[in-house]
């Protein structure tokens, strides 16, 4: 019980109260978004290219606006970016329920995008102000395992509401985004942040934290590198259960088993890899865990059977519980005080990795086929280990 005590005792409450926050809206959100493509064409008279533009809002908005939002967050504070975004998530996810047209889908999603962009660098941001940095690679250790079990768990929920009633999957979320929004409100005004905790009060316009990060080379490398690792980890999304369905039999249950297998491994071991990983620097970290993306994906050019694919998945695994909340840390320790949020919020042109994965590894195998695509992705993947040694 006191092991207990001590372990909650480490972190600021507020810390806690964003990790258990995180879990919800991350299983409200999985709960909806990933069957919204499944909603519109149930349900709305329109073409595929219309409900993959209206899908594809969310994240073409959220590459720009986390740097906004984090900005806005350094100049104005955390406090009133956080509140915004999320009363703002809670009107965008009950103004689903009664959107009849495609035009409010697209704008209610590309505010999705956005008001998320604002939120998640904001947030990290916070964690960082009111934590020691000793503590912090742990925090955000704890905050990629908090979005793996909202993310492991909504899908689940989804499945049924989407089959039952889908509308009241997305009218849960928005309650989900509203109450998170009064805790919140809540508890940043009973707790007490030590002014040495808070983010520097110098203003930075927004001219000058844009050339604050675009002249930081270290940054740069960084952004480039994840986009790059990015880029092969959505294949096991995009083009991954293509290529197991078209080559395996059986293969949509194996890519389901695959997934399972992630989920899990990264709950349960995301904590202990990171207890082992905080003896070692930061950038040597990350290059071990392209290192094992890489694998991971070469593994996936070779896969015959659910043995080689479940062994694949395991190593890339390995690389996904290394470099996401390293990323996080080096990004922290990058980050001058004053323009912590700014930082965060750049992290987020990462999701170009997101958009431009699809297409190319799309391109790769519709040329070639899924031995070449998983090379070459793994290949681009590795262009990391390069990128974070050129900062040095």
């Amino acid at each position: 019980m006191n092991k207990m005590k001590n372990y909650i005792g480490q972190f600021h409450p507020i810390v806690w109260v964003l990790l258990i926050g995180t879990v919800l809206t991350r299983c409200s959100a999985f709960m909806t978004l990933p069957f919204l493509s499944i909603y519109l064409s149930r349900h709305m008279d329109i073409s595929p290219i219309i409900i993959g533009l209206t899908v594809g809002m969310s994240p073409l908005m959220a590459t720009a606006g986390g740097f906004i939002g984090g900005h806005l967050s350094d100049r104005y504070g955390r406090k009133p970016v956080m509140l915004i975004s999320l009363f703002m998530l809670a009107l965008v996810y009950y103004g689903f329920t009664i959107a009849t047209g495609q035009g409010w889908f697209i704008l209610f999603n590309a505010l999705n995008g956005l008001c998320t962009s604002f939120f998640e660098p904001t947030s990290q941001a916070l964690m960082a102000d009111v934590s020691s940095k000793e503590k912090r690679m742990k925090i955000y250790s704890l905050r990629y395992t908090a979005m793996n079990i909202g993310a492991s768990v909504g899908p689940l929920i989804g499945a049924y509401l989407a089959n039952t009633s889908a509308k009241l999957s997305f009218g849960i979320t928005g309650t989900t985004y509203l109450l998170y929004g009064i805790v919140l409100v809540y508890f940043m005004n009973k707790l007490i942040i030590q002014p040495e905790q808070q983010q520097s009060k110098k203003n930075v316009s927004f001219g000058d934290a844009f050339r604050i990060v675009k002249t930081d080379k270290a940054l740069r490398y960084l952004i480039i590198g994840i986009i790059l690792v990015n880029m092969g980890y959505v294949q096991i999304d995009s083009n991954l259960p293509q290529i197991l369905e078209g080559s395996l039999e059986n293969g949509v249950v194996i890519f389901s088993m695959l997934i399972t297998i992630n989920a899990l491994m990264v709950v349960f071991l995301q904590m202990p890899i990171s207890y082992v990983a905080e003896k070692f620097r930061v950038m040597q970290v990350m290059v071990v865990g392209a290192m094992f993306m890489a694998a991971g994906l070469i593994g996936f050019s070779f896969v015959d059977g659910w043995v080689t694919a479940v062994l694949a998945m395991v190593l890339l695994t390995f690389g996904e519980i290394l470099i996401f909340p390293s990323n996080s840390m080096m990004i922290d320790t990058l980050a001058p005080e004053h323009v912590r949020g700014t930082y965060f919020g750049a992290a987020q042109f990462r999701k170009i990795g997101n958009f431009l994965g699809p297409i190319f590894g799309g391109f790769l195998l519709s040329h070639y086929h899924g031995q070449i695509m998983f090379l070459v992705v793994s290949i681009i993947t590795l262009r990391k280990h390069h990128l974070l040694y050129s900062r040095e």
